[in-house]
């Protein structure tokens, strides 16, 4: 596979291709969609209070904005290491900067609703990170999404994300299965802030942080200069104020709204933004029902044990999660754009060997591109920098794997997570 070939092979885009066009509304869905918010938002509140009610809707909110922006995770690390465009990781950067920046004075306080402490994502560094990151780094690629992608892309009707949210949710069960080996017995250092452990504090942190994010912006677009990569073709809009409901927001917009919302959710959650740990509760549950005694692994042992026996609607990552799904599946009817396809095997195993890995990576881990990257960065832990080098390690690797499964290489117009 040629790197160079593949940017060559893009020149034409956009002078060949007419702008895509949305369709009308799909308006039977998206009443069915506010309908079941609607009753979610109800046996939430019901079941486990207010709170939970207020974090549905900032996972609809997140789902929204990453649908309307195809704002990638997974297409970010193709991009850059496949035709050298940066422009996805540039707004990953204004991302973390704008979090950072609200990170800092809401941990430096401790000041949040409902009675929490909120407490960054600050995990230890050792093999169980390098060795998850690697290889949800070949997940996300191989599965054609990351955490967040999975549910954006089942809400926004892409076939290939129901087939890997399963793998997904398996990978999760065995990684908690394997979690207390690659987290307690290999080896691993104490985990590592910027902000408490250095002794800068969180406002030498966040200068230290703004100067990293500020240095990869340039060095990446000094990489996209280099390389001139073709243009990512443009996603259907509309015009005027109608682009907030329907059509494509700016990469930079949605990066500042992920940012702000995951802020949100610090203070109204107690905790950053996260995803993957509903897998592994949803699918050791499934095991449990069955007979398996999940509550001797270690992952299971001590405080988590009493989410087993617990409502989904008292776990806040799984209301997240089912709102994402929610306000992806709103902004894709509104433009018109929810359809499911069917897919060819080889696509079915890749994307159940994706999620299989994605799960287990990000287990062991402590988080996926949104625990461990987003929010382990924006908590300034540097578990989350190991993270994302190693995500990327994978991600190159996944790159000549893809062919094997009838998968493109990776072109710079890839926008989709």
């Amino acid at each position: 596979m040629s790197m160079r070939s593949v940017s060559e092979d893009r020149l034409k885009i956009g002078s060949e291709q007419e702008k895509p066009k949305l369709f009308s509304p799909q308006k039977s869905s998206i009443i069915g969609a506010v309908i079941v918010t609607l009753i979610l938002t109800y046996f939430a509140i019901k079941v486990a209070g207010l709170q939970m009610g207020i974090l549905l809707w900032i996972g609809l909110l997140l789902g929204y904005t990453l649908f309307h922006a195809r704002f990638g995770f997974t297409s970010a690390f193709r991009q850059l290491l496949s035709v050298g465009n940066s422009k996805a990781l540039r707004a990953h950067m204004l991302m973390l900067a704008v979090a950072c920046t609200l990170f800092a004075p809401i941990l430096a306080s401790g000041i949040g609703f409902f009675g929490t402490n909120p407490q960054g994502y600050v995990f230890p560094v050792g093999v169980s990170v390098v060795v998850g990151g690697f290889i949800f780094g070949i997940g996300m690629q191989l599965g054609s999404g990351c955490a967040s992608g999975t549910l954006f892309g089942i809400g926004g009707g892409r076939t290939a994300s129901l087939v890997t949210i399963i793998g997904f949710v398996i990978g999760s069960v065995v990684g908690a299965w394997h979690w207390g080996f690659w987290v307690k017995e290999m080896p691993h250092f104490q985990a590592i802030s910027l902000a408490t452990t250095t002794g800068w504090g969180y406002f030498g942190a966040w200068i230290v942080s703004m100067i990293v994010f500020a240095g990869i912006a340039v060095i990446a677009w000094m990489i996209q200069k280099k390389r001139r990569p073709p243009e990512v073709k443009p996603l259907p809009t509309a015009k005027g104020w109608l682009r907030i409901f329907r059509g494509a927001w700016p990469l930079w917009i949605a990066a500042i709204v992920l940012a702000v919302l995951n802020a949100v959710t610090l203070v109204f959650r107690g905790h950053p933004w996260g995803i993957t740990s509903a897998f592994a509760l949803w699918g050791s549950q499934a095991a449990q029902a069955i007979g398996i005694d999940v509550v001797q692994w270690t992952y299971w042992s001590g405080a988590k044990a009493e989410a087993l026996d617990q409502s989904v609607f008292k776990d806040s990552t799984s209301m997240m999660d089912f709102g994402l799904i929610l306000g992806a599946f709103l902004a894709s009817t509104a433009g018109g754009l929810f359809s499911f396809s069917k897919l060819p095997w080889k696509v079915v195993t890749a994307s159940l060997i994706g999620g299989f890995l994605m799960g287990y990576g990000a287990r062991i881990a402590f988080g996926c591109n949104i625990g461990a990257y987003f929010g382990g960065i924006a908590s300034f832990s540097l578990h989350g920098w190991v993270w994302m080098v190693f995500a990327l390690a994978g991600t190159f690797l996944a790159l000549f794997l893809r062919p094997l499964f009838g998968l493109s290489v990776p072109k710079s117009d890839d926008s989709f997570c």
